[in-house]
């Protein structure tokens, strides 16, 4: 039966002026997947920190099988069977598995040095059961990241842990990896264990889920058991708002005149393509992975070469060679990789919002650092970006935030068109309710915005016209009642072409 092994009352945690915790409330069970939902800054991570004994509650209660317990530091937290996994995995590569698993608990023979054959021996038995395809004599440095996930796990079934906390495990995996982890996930849960399960991912927590907790602004909102569990109903619950508003694609006016138009434009794995935006339309490019849908983006923005065809902008040809040459013509493109590709994260909000508009905010090769402070200031309020301020680095924030200050950066070059790969991909949804309210803004304003997305519910709710990418070419062109995700699906499973 399901037991009640962890409960959490009343818990508070402010950080000086702020609250980051509220009187939230939690309850876990035993052979249970318990989600943990909210927005970034919605309090999860505080909440699971205060669990794993590394802040202490200003207030609340903490109770396993039912008894008060004092969680003052990790090692409290381990001592009550709860074992915490980072979505940053803290393996060392340069340790075998079984030194990363037993780390600073190792098993000592009788002269005091560490029992290396013990701790093999007891690894081997706990990775057997995760049915890892590696031993406990293989160097870390050879696993891959879902290799190391199943690293953290083993070290949390090794000191008997009875509550694990999963914070985003599936953020850096792919398809089949997360679905290795998740016959992983279900097998824990059936054999007792009490898995919390941090995820913005609505399928996941569908797929996974017994039960939801909902978070928001630092306080409990409800618990759903599984029978309950609806997405419209979770995001609402999330954002305070319904699904129905999450979109907020109005009927937009009749479109302008054809701003880009590309032509047979091809390169590495794109065969001649092309397509046609009109200015203050949004339009879709879809298909599925490695259809060749960035590829097509980053040779129209001049990042790869193209070998043929031309490009097109307000109807005159231009010679895009490289990046600086789009930027010029008012061409931005907001990569799929923002933190490999687009940001720069050790650096300041201002150098990133500012990046492609030095020239214009300097004088004989001085900048003008109050304007590119006003710049950035203005930035940070027009697109409410949670940062401290001009000055705050980039990297601390959450995906939604980091995401609104790459737009903000390629706001500045008041483009004319602008391309948006993968534009809420890694951020909650009141950012993404945010980001698609950008985009209906940049349309308002005649800006031709094409989005790359494999959100097919995202693709369908706010764009005006979708193209369809299947092996390089484009195999069809979806508007108004098409734009469904049979029809997509069909377009970029079928070997059905269109000419460029």
């Amino acid at each position: 039966m399901n037991q009640v092994v962890l409960e959490m009352e009343g818990i508070k945690k402010s950080f000086g002026a702020t609250r980051a915790l509220n009187g939230v409330k939690l309850t876990v069970r035993s052979h249970e997947i318990h989600a943990l939902m909210g927005e970034n800054g919605a309090g999860k991570s505080t909440l699971m920190k205060v669990l794993s004994g590394v802040y202490q509650p200003d207030a609340g209660i903490i109770k396993v099988d039912r008894q008060p317990i004092i969680i003052s530091k990790p090692a409290d937290a381990r001592a009550a069977g709860i074992s915490l996994i980072y979505q940053e995995l803290s393996v060392a590569t340069n340790l075998t598995v079984a030194e990363n698993v037993f780390m600073g608990s190792e098993p000592r023979t009788k002269w005091g040095m560490a029992d290396i054959a013990e701790m093999n021996r007891r690894t081997d038995e706990v990775l057997r059961t995760l049915d890892a395809p590696f031993s406990a004599t293989t160097p870390a440095i050879k696993l891959s990241i879902a290799q190391q996930q199943q690293v953290e796990i083993a070290r949390a079934l090794i000191h008997k842990g009875r509550i694990l906390i999963m914070d985003e495990p599936t953020a850096a995996l792919s398809d089949r990896e997360t679905d290795a982890l998740f016959k992983i996930v279900r097998k824990l849960r059936d054999e007792g264990i009490a898995i919390i399960y941090i995820s913005h991912r609505m399928a996941e927590v569908n797929a996974l889920a017994d039960c939801v907790t909902v978070l928001r602004d630092g306080g409990y909102v409800g618990e759903l058991s599984r029978e309950e569990l609806d997405p419209g109903k979770i995001v609402q619950m999330m954002v305070g708002r319904p699904l129905g508003d999450f979109y907020q694609h109005k009927s937009r006016a009749a479109h302008g005149k054809v701003m880009l138009e590309v032509e047979n434009v091809g390169g590495g794995k794109v065969r001649p393509a092309g397509f046609k935006v009109h200015a203050g339309e949004v339009l879709g490019l879809a298909g599925l992975v490695g259809a060749g849908r960035t590829e097509l983006a980053r040779l129209i923005f001049g990042a790869d070469p193209r070998t043929s065809g031309r490009v097109l902008l307000d109807g005159k040809e231009v010679n895009i060679q490289e990046p600086l040459d789009a930027i010029k013509l008012a061409i931005g493109y907001l990569p799929e990789d923002r933190k490999g590709q687009g940001l720069f994260l050790q650096l300041s909000a201002l150098t990133n919002t500012a990046m492609n508009t030095l020239k214009s905010n300097s004088s004989m090769g001085v900048l003008n650092h109050p304007a590119l402070r006003k710049l950035t200031s203005d930035a940070i309020n027009r697109l409410s970006i949670k940062v401290s301020g001009p000055d705050g680095i980039v990297g601390g924030l959450s995906g939604g935030n980091q995401q609104k200050v790459l737009l903000a950066r390629w706001l500045e070059i008041k483009p004319k068109v602008l391309i948006l790969d993968e534009p809420t991909r890694g951020v909650d949804v009141g950012a993404k309710a945010e980001i698609y309210h950008i985009i209906n803004e940049l349309a308002a304003d005649g800006v031709a915005v094409v989005v790359i997305s494999s959100e097919l519910p995202e693709v369908i709710g706010i764009c005006d016209r979708v193209v369809v990418m299947r092996e390089g070419v484009i195999t069809g062109e979806c508007t108004g009642d098409d734009i469904n995700q049979e029809r997509i699906m069909t377009l970029a499973t079928h070997d059905v072409r269109v000419a460029a």
